[in-house]
């Protein structure tokens, strides 16, 4: 049995993850089908680390596809170690409106009891599910900087990114202390926390490695879209823990959240192919891979407050968005390797300002709603000030540690190095032995 709580108690603390506000209600039962998805779904977003590997490590070259490889992997390491010794705690404890403090260090006082009331699945099984999101965050950021950073730079930077822009971004977002939290902003599971803040920090190191040699007059074509192609199954198939294992239990929240995911997917895939082969002729696997991904990006922060209708919209307007912004980077020439701000960074904003747009008061914990369901400007305006705090803290904390990194250990492997590949020269292996 749950504990007995009015329905927005019930979604205020259930939907919108850590609300630690005093109520009087009973003692939290576990529930085991609740905890059983959400481990479930913790496994789920787990193996989209790999998955990303896969997704990023098909289009680059082959010299450099180990290196790609291990940006993802690696982070698999460094951040589970992060999360366990402070991270969690920095993102989830008890402190102040901007960052937690150091209540749960060392998993200090994270057991095996319900974490606040109103939650139905042990303590550490929240920790666990959220600290898969803290490993993939920092590896989307890789695929901006492929080809041409550092591996032992990288190590160092996703640590300290981790530390100085994610946890505080997840505190603001998801802890019941947190700013945006406390303004009333919607992210269901990571528009803004995950999305936004890698998108615009992989356009910050963008910026801070310049380009590749050779781009863009050399080729630079994908060597192996199968594997980008396996890679983008395994995301879409982990994106259902992702969305649907954010609701924290297994109801009808977690199945909406399901649906409207895998339909934001499918729209998006068909409209990127659509407007690719209507500009440029013909409808590519890594278009149809890219807009799938985008559809994930976009409907994330609203999954779980939108309608079918909804999902539907989402998925073709962060098509076009995330089109677009791939697009952008030619026109202003910097060098994005594989898209990293074009579909996280636009397809995060857009997806946080589409919640505002599309989430209907049913299914949102004020039943408010938002501008078409209840004409409720403000929603829309809440949802573009914490894209706006995200993007602007991301990208200019990012580019000081990037500035920082660079002067103390050199962002950028060396010409001779770029030119051989950073598979041989960083790791002293190649993905290929033919």
């Amino acid at each position: 049995m749950r504990p007995a709580t009015t329905a927005a108690l019930l979604l205020a603390h259930v939907f919108l993850w850590p609300a630690r506000a005093a109520h009087a209600v009973e003692v939290p039962i576990i529930d085991s089908g609740d905890t059983a998805w959400v481990l479930v779904s913790a496994a789920l977003v787990l193996l989209m680390t790999p998955g990303l590997a896969f997704f990023y490590g098909g289009m680059v070259r082959p010299k450099n596809v180990l290196s790609s490889l291990m940006h993802s992997f690696v982070a698999m390491g460094v951040m589970t170690v992060q999360w366990v010794v402070f991270g969690y705690s920095l993102a989830f404890s008890d402190n102040n409106a901007f960052i937690g403090g150091t209540g749960y260090l060392l998993l200090n006082g994270v057991a095996n009891d319900a974490p606040w009331p109103g939650y139905t699945i042990p303590h550490s099984v929240f920790m666990g599910f959220q600290m898969m999101f803290a490993i993939i965050t920092p590896a989307l950021v890789s695929g901006a900087i492929a080809e041409r950073m550092q591996f032992k730079t990288w190590v160092v930077f996703i640590l300290l990114w981790g530390t100085l822009v994610y946890d505080p971004i997840c505190h603001w977002v998801w802890a019941s202390d947190g700013w945006l939290f406390r303004m009333g902003a919607l992210d269901f599971a990571g528009g803004t926390v995950v999305h936004i803040s890698s998108g615009v920090s992989a356009l910050a190191l963008t910026l801070l490695l310049g380009r590749r040699i050779g781009y863009p007059h050399t080729p630079m074509k994908p060597h192996n879209l199968g594997m980008t192609l396996l890679g983008t199954g395994l995301l879409w198939f982990g994106w259902v823990g992702f969305n649907g294992g954010s609701a924290l239990a297994a109801d009808a929240t977690a199945a909406n959240a399901f649906v409207a995911t895998h339909v934001a997917a499918s729209a998006a895939a068909i409209t990127w192919s659509l407007v690719e082969a209507s500009h440029r002729g013909k409808a590519s696997a890594l278009g149809f891979a890219s807009g799938a991904v985008a559809g994930l990006v976009g409907i994330t922060p609203a999954c779980g407050f939108v309608g079918v209708g909804g999902a539907l919209a989402i998925g073709v307007t962060v098509a076009l968005a995330c089109y677009g912004g791939v697009m952008m980077k030619h026109r202003l020439g910097y060098d994005d390797s594989l898209d990293a701000f074009g579909i996280h960074g636009i397809g995060g904003a857009w997806g946080a300002v589409a919640t505002g747009i599309f989430c209907v008061a049913a299914l949102t914990p004020d039943k408010a709603g938002g501008l078409l369901d209840a004409g409720n400007v403000g929603r829309v305006g809440v949802q573009a000030i914490g894209a706006a705090a995200t993007l602007g803290y991301a990208f200019v904390v990012t580019l000081v540690l990037g500035k920082i990194l660079d002067a103390t250990m050199g962002l950028r492997v060396s010409e001779e190095d770029e030119r051989h590949g950073i598979d041989l020269t960083a790791h002293g292996e190649t993905g290929y032995d033919l």
